[in-house]
């Protein structure tokens, strides 16, 4: 394990949010549920509707007319599913009550969540990003190839402030970062953004390890299809923001179409409540394997962040191809933040599509595993890594001098 790196965990880590005073884990049970009891419901309904009746055409119209100039949601019932959805609407306040931020806006993928922040900020002519490597393996690609009309410059936390541009829209980062793990100093790279909005991806840590938005991040953005919904059975993304941006994202999801389906979002805020229960499970196992894994001869090198949490990412002195292909409880899958235990080699599936010499630059490794940690008991995934692992090598070099040095 790296030597400045010493696992902590989340167990007796009770955030409270500002907008109720209540702890974090009561908001991830009660968020966006707090007019069921008014209804008569216990669970939230589910609403499938594409679009609705009025029969109101002129005051139809002048809600639309808002809309079209706010983005902001439009009061009364709703209008057309691509516009909102009320099941949506209750994932998004919850997610939002988590970050502590005023909304947050919802969408069919991760990606289409990153695009439509890509697409508010290029529409005002800020085309330009500044970016931290690594980056999800999509992330960095959808920058590199300029598929939405953007430029970027790639540095490192410390240069950010050097690479602002009159026309930077934006400063991305991802921290913890996928798949190495390494952590940015987000309240410092928040100043040296100035007026430029920092976007932190906070897939990894979730709302329960971390709140970017505390530290000075205007957007956080989740792959809500991991930690969020926690069950491998949905895709989505959000962005958690202030309500400003929160209408240009409406209006950019209008637009675009990348809409959530509503059982999506009933299964994200199903899955919201168990999240602070999910994430502390799961780290509290990471946290034994990277014990486990940073004792190993055949472990050249483990990484896991300061805040803790439920990713792993550890070099082998084999090939780990062979270690993927020797796995039998654990799954060898690309995603993460499931129930279940899930391993892949980032350098030929999630970062494939990096240059490889930036992929490599980035410390993604032709010899780096990522595992995302699950509830199995923690015994028996350490029996299958141990089998996976095989022999150890005959003139593997000693593991302390491997270890020398942190990122």
């Amino acid at each position: 394990m790296d030597s400045a790196r010493t696992p902590t965990s989340p167990s007796d880590d009770v955030r409270i949010t500002a907008a109720t005073g209540r702890a974090l884990a009561t908001e991830a049970v009660h968020a966006g549920r707090d007019d069921l009891a008014g209804q008569g419901l216990h669970a939230p309904p589910i609403d499938l509707s594409t679009t609705y009746p009025s029969y109101d055409s002129r005051g139809e119209a002048a809600r639309i007319d808002a809309f079209a100039a706010t983005g902001a949601e439009p009061d009364g019932p709703p209008v057309y599913g691509r516009l909102g959805n009320p099941t949506v609407a209750r994932f998004e306040t919850a997610l939002a009550r988590l970050e502590g931020t005023e909304s947050a806006v919802a969408f069919a993928s991760g990606m289409a969540a990153l695009s439509a922040v890509l697409l508010v900020r290029g529409s005002m002519g800020l085309r330009h990003v500044v970016a931290v490597r690594p980056l999800y393996g999509c992330s960095d690609h959808l920058l590199t190839a300029g598929l939405l009309g953007s430029e970027v410059t790639w540095t490192d936390p410390a240069g950010v402030a050097d690479a602002l541009r009159p026309d930077t829209g934006l400063v991305l980062v991802e921290s913890p970062a996928n798949p190495t793990l390494a952590e940015v100093d987000l309240r410092a790279v928040a100043h040296a953004c100035g007026s430029v909005p920092l976007l932190v991806d906070n897939t990894f840590a979730t709302p329960v390890l971390q709140r970017p938005a505390e530290h000075g991040a205007r957007l956080v953005l989740h792959s809500a299809t991991k930690y969020l919904g926690g069950h491998g059975d949905v895709l989505a993304g959000v962005v958690a923001c202030d309500e400003e941006f929160a209408g240009r994202l409406r209006q950019v999801r209008f637009a675009t179409g990348g809409v959530l389906h509503p059982l999506a979002g009933y299964l994200l805020l199903r899955g919201l409540s168990t999240l602070p229960v999910r994430v502390r499970a799961a780290s509290a196992n990471a946290a034994e394997l990277v014990a486990r894994l940073a004792a190993d001869p055949r472990v050249a090198r483990v990484h896991y962040p300061r805040i803790g949490g439920a990713m792993v990412s550890f070099e082998v002195y084999g090939d780990p191809h062979e270690v993927i292909g020797r796995v039998r409880l654990i799954t060898p899958a690309v995603s993460l933040g499931s129930v279940d235990t899930l391993i892949q080699h980032p350098a030929s599936i999630s970062h494939r599509i990096v240059d490889a010499d930036d992929r490599r630059g980035a410390g993604v490794g032709d010899r780096l595993l990522r595992l995302s940690v699950g509830l199995e008991d923690v015994d028996d995934l350490w029996a299958d890594l141990d089998r996976a692992l095989g022999e150890p090598a005959p003139a593997a070099v000693p593991l302390r001098e491997a270890l020398s040095g942190a990122e």
